[in-house]
This record gives C-alpha cells, sequence and structure tokens, in this order.
C-alpha cells in the first residue's frame, strides 16, 4: 500500500493542506503539511470523501503492532476525489477525473499522490458520495471467487457492517442455497434482508456464540463461513460454525484474538482456511473493475450504508462515532473539502 508523502509545516507557509495525523492512540490532529506534487508517472487526487475503515479503528485503537502502524501515523484509505494535476508521462488519465482509489494509506487530508495503478475512473454523473466504498469491492469479490457458492451451499456471514452489507449485496448474484447472515443491530439485519439475506439472526452480545443462535435451524454448520468482524475472536467462533470439510474465507478477524485457536478442530473438521486479497496486482485490478461496474449497474448499493457525513476538522469525533459499536453508525465519511 502507498503512504502518501508527507513534510509538515508551519500554518504561515504558502502551498499548504490540512492533514490528519494519529498522534498517539485515540489522539487525532489536524496539522500542516506541503501539498505533494506528482512525479514522473504519478497524479494528484484533490480529496473529497474517506470512509473510516476497520483497519483504520484498529490503528486509532493502538492494537495494532508496530509491524504495521507506528506513531505519528496517517490513516485513510477508501478515497473518493478528483486528479487535479498529472505528473509526467501519465497517459490515459485526465485532470478532472472523478477516482476511487486504492491501496493509498493516509488519506485525511485535503490532497494525495499515487500512481495510475491505485485508481479506477468513475464517470462523470456519478456521485462522489457513494464513491469510496468501491475500494472494499476487489477484496469482496475475491472472497466471493474462493468460496466457489451454487445452488447447493450454505454461507455464513458474520456481522454486517460496512464489509458485510457489501457482501451480502455480492453474495446474493451466486444463488447461494441459504445465504445467512448476523448481527448485533436490527436496522443492519433489515438491510441484509433487503440485499438478499435468506436468514437474518440477531446476536445478543459480542460474546455470544452463533451457533447458539443458528444452529437449531443449521445444525451441521455450513459450506463456507465469511467472518466480517473486526475481532479477532471471530475467527475461533467461524471454526465453530463451520461443517465438516467446510470453508473459512477471511474477509475481516484483522484485530487482536484472545480466544485460542483450537487448530485439533480445524484438523478434524477439515477445514479450508483462505485469506481474502487478491494476491497479484493483475487480479486486484480484474476485481476492481468487476466491482466499478456492479456499481454502475446498479446491483451493489453503496450509498445506503453511508450514515454519518462529518467535516475533515472534526475527524476526532467521525472516529469516535466510528467506534462505537452501539450507535447505529455503519459507513462513516470524513468530508475533506469542508475542512
Amino acid at each position: 500500500m502507498t503512504q502518501a508523502p508527507l513534510t509538515l509545516v508551519d500554518a504561515s507557509q504558502p502551498n499548504t493542506q490540512r492533514v490528519a495525523v494519529l498522534e498517539e492512540p485515540r489522539r487525532l490532529s489536524l496539522r500542516y503539511a506541503e501539498i505533494p506534487e506528482p512525479g514522473d508517472g504519478e497524479i494528484r487526487i484533490r480529496v473529497k470523501w474517506v470512509g473510516i475503515c476497520g483497519s483504520d479503528i484498529e490503528s486509532y485503537r493502538g492494537t495494532r503492532s508496530p509491524e504495521f502502524v507506528s506513531f505519528p501515523a496517517r490513516l485513510g484509505h477508501e478515497v473518493a476525489g478528483v486528479v487535479e494535476k498529472l505528473g509526467a508521462n501519465v497517459e490515459g488519465l485526465r485532470v478532472g477525473d472523478q477516482v476511487t482509489c486504492r491501496y493509498v494509506w493516509g488519506a485525511f487530508a485535503q490532497y494525495i499522490v499515487c500512481r495510475p495503478f491505485n485508481v479506477k475512473v468513475l464517470p462523470p454523473w456519478f456521485n462522489l458520495l457513494d464513491t469510496s466504498l468501491i475500494e472494499i469491492l476487489p477484496g469482496v469479490l475475491h472472497a466471493v471467487e474462493i468460496s466457489q457458492l451454487n445452488q447447493q451451499k450454505t454461507v455464513l456471514v458474520t456481522g454486517q457492517g460496512v464489509s458485510g452489507l457489501v457482501l451480502t449485496q455480492v453474495l446474493r448474484l451466486h444463488n447461494p442455497k441459504a445465504l445467512v447472515v448476523t448481527d448485533l443491530s436490527d436496522d443492519k439485519l433489515a438491510l441484509a434482508k433487503k440485499y438478499g439475506a435468506t436468514h437474518t439472526f440477531k446476536i445478543p452480545s459480542p460474546e455470544t456464540p452463533t451457533m447458539d443462535i443458528v444452529g437449531k435451524e443449521f445444525p451441521d454448520g455450513f459450506d463456507v463461513v465469511i467472518p466480517c468482524l473486526l475481532e479477532g475472536d471471530g475467527m475461533a467462533d467461524a471454526i465453530d460454525c463451520a461443517a465438516f470439510a467446510g470453508k473459512i474465507v477471511m474477509y475481516g478477524c484483522i484485530g487482536v484474538c484472545n480466544t485460542p485457536i483450537d487448530f485439533l478442530k480445524v484438523h478434524r473438521k477439515r477445514i479450508d482456511i483462505y485469506s481474502t486479497e487478491p494476491k497479484r496486482d493483475i487480479d486486484m485490478r480484474r476485481f476492481y473493475t468487476e466491482g466499478v461496474q456492479l456499481v454502475l449497474d446498479g446491483l451493489v448499493n453503496t450509498s445506503e450504508i453511508v450514515t454519518h457525513k462529518i467535516p475533515l476538522s472534526r475527524i476526532g469525533e467521525a472516529f469516535e462515532l466510528r467506534d462505537d459499536i452501539h450507535n447505529g453508525a455503519i459507513h462513516v465519511l470524513v468530508d475533506c473539502e469542508a475542512i
């Protein structure tokens, strides 16, 4: 993932922009930095919207190891913006193109620099507000492809947050025998039902084992389990939910895991476990193209999931909102133009 370049400066200097910096866990501040210039083969994006991803929340909480994040840090990678300037030797893209960005880190800012590989162009008529969430679709589409679903298979998605709701929309297109989803929120489950879930189950608390709730109707477990929760403990739960010779497609569970993983159970149940990020750059581009087309065709809704829009000047409030699982927030967008 590309880290956006950053040179902090005094606010009085010309050619500056405001950027959000995570100084330490749970402490975000707005700083001034030079507006970056695109180099050879690079483009500059004027950022409009950036969504707060689960990976941002993990960094915000301070639960990621220094191998992945150190402080101070810049967050943000679910980007919607406009190409503002082209570096030398950039072909195809044009100033004014509306784009979604992927594999760019540090986008809670007014401007970022990246390469053409990192962007997909959207038609000028498409609402930028609905664009940033397209960033997750390559991983979603890869997860669904790995699942190899058909009309004989049952699939369980644990969690109907941002990614879970998009996953549900894509999974329905593969016509599984049962598309089962779980969540803590009635509102999210209602959306999931609208998006094609055949069965929805409310989980009383994050500590409740999923099979305690769904096991009566699905006692043998599921052919495919896609944990779409932030906390790593969801993997232990997914193992319990998988049927014999089932498959776990690990979309979520990137957070800390406090529950021991029973690998003997994995072995005994003959479960396959897969990660979801495309392994090859060319595959990522293919999934990115397919994801954009699904949204443009009206088959995946990215606007209905947006529940809050908050200006960059109040980014701390935006993260607090996204960090609270009890307030009904789903997709929180930061408006980087409304500073």
